[in-house]
């Protein structure tokens, strides 16, 4: 299983998200944003957190239109697995890969600490966690509010595509959603951060099981 994170400038996760996914068995390489194809073999494609090209224009809006970002295109488009956390899940939306856009948190300040999510989706990201499971898991994020128009909400929910949910919403997010999936299942962004707590030195290993999941389902593009 192989894994790539994404460098931007900016980014301040992405060796944690390495970490992460190294802790499940992942083999993992790095990619810089000014390259223009994925690693051979990728699995699976992470977008880190941080604050890319300084959060300009809009969070994420620059790191969408980056070199590397056709091939996570068309990794997605061809099956392959992609994980955005945080930052990366502001990416994913700019990229147009998830529905939505995250703005300002509603308290219009920048928001640490450890929250309690409620797992609610069936995927392979969420398959090492049971239905309705609460999890602990940082979050560290000054535009989180996760908003979309009455129909995709409603598409999301009837469609079991909200992967995590707030259990006290920490920046106003519609629905109280923390984490959202693409239509193939396959398309992961969440605003909490699962490779902060992946080791008992980080006070939990909540996210852990995010990660192993993905490895014990043999995940695959295209498979």
């Amino acid at each position: 299983m192989k894994a790539a994170v994404i460098t931007y400038p900016g980014s301040n996760c992405d060796r944690d998200l390495a970490r992460g996914f190294e802790l499940a068995g992942f083999a993992v390489e790095r990619v810089w944003h000014k390259d223009t194809a994925l690693p051979a073999g990728t699995d699976v494609v992470g977008i880190p957190g941080g604050f890319s090209w300084g959060d300009y224009l809009r969070c994420g809006a620059i790191a969408a239109r980056a070199a590397i970002s056709d091939a996570v295109r068309a990794h997605a488009d061809r099956g392959g697995y992609v994980l955005g956390v945080c930052n990366g899940f502001q990416v994913l939306t700019e990229m147009g890969l998830l529905p939505g856009a995250l703005l300002r948190n509603a308290g219009l300040k920048y928001v640490c600490r450890v929250v309690e999510l409620e797992v609610s989706a069936d995927s392979a990201f969420t398959a090492g966690y049971v239905a309705g499971a609460r999890i602990a898991v940082p979050i560290a994020h000054h535009d989180g509010n996760y908003t979309a128009d009455a129909g995709t909400l409603d598409r999301l929910e009837g469609e079991g595509r909200v992967a995590f949910r707030y259990v006290q919403n920490p920046n106003g997010s519609a629905r109280d959603i923390a984490g959202v999936l693409s239509a193939n299942r396959r398309v992961l962004g969440m605003m909490p951060h699962p490779e902060r707590r992946c080791e008992p030195a980080h006070g939990g290993t909540d996210g852990t099981a995010l990660f192993r999941a993905l490895a014990e389902a043999g995940v695959t593009a295209g498979a």
